[in-house]
């Protein structure tokens, strides 16, 4: 796993050891980072559900101002870390229920990362108090598996603007209003 573009691009990042933690493609990656390239310069960036944290460092090395990465796993946490130590940048990890998290968070972002464990309700219970916590004129960014039904409208006025397959996933693109 390595950080495709920006200021730390080519960087190895580190993996799980086991199979906790599904870390997105790199094609995957590029295809996402390719269709918000020209809103990630100066973004506010939530990584719910982190994982390694790739994502969400891969928006820092291209141009984001300040990242928050969430995952309830101590190892993916301490991984977020190490990886966000190699890259010599730091943001905000926070370790904890990104459910709870999301309920309690005062701020606002521009980009929203959501690449939850398949198939157990985490992306629906999400999505919307994911909305709440987003500007305008953001963009919601949700992996899920194909067969995976997501809601069409959130709260807050944003809407499913694109679906793109990637072999058994799907990318989801939400935005406000459309």
């Amino acid at each position: 796993m390595r950080v495709i573009g920006g200021t730390f691009g080519g960087r190895r990042l580190e993996t799980p050891s086991d199979y906790s933690v599904r870390p997105t493609t790199d094609k995957v990656k590029e295809a996402l980072f390719s269709s918000i390239q020209f809103e990630i310069e100066g973004a506010r960036v939530l990584d719910l559900f982190s994982g390694s944290g790739q994502l969400g460092i891969e928006a820092l090395s291209r141009g984001a101002e300040s990242a928050v990465f969430v995952d309830k796993s101590p190892q993916s946490v301490e991984l977020t870390k190490r990886n966000l130590k190699k890259c010599g940048v730091e943001a905000i990890v926070v370790k904890g229920d990104s459910i709870a998290f999301l309920e309690s968070c005062k701020e606002y972002f521009d980009i929203a990362f959501l690449d939850p464990p398949y198939s157990v309700g985490l992306l629906e219970q999400a999505l919307p108090l994911v909305s709440r916590r987003m500007n305008k004129s953001g963009v919601i960014a949700a992996e899920c598996p194909i067969g995976e039904d997501l809601p069409e409208t959130l709260e807050e006025g944003f809407r499913l603007v694109k679906q793109k397959k990637y072999g058994k996933l799907r990318l989801n693109y939400y935005r406000y209003g459309n």
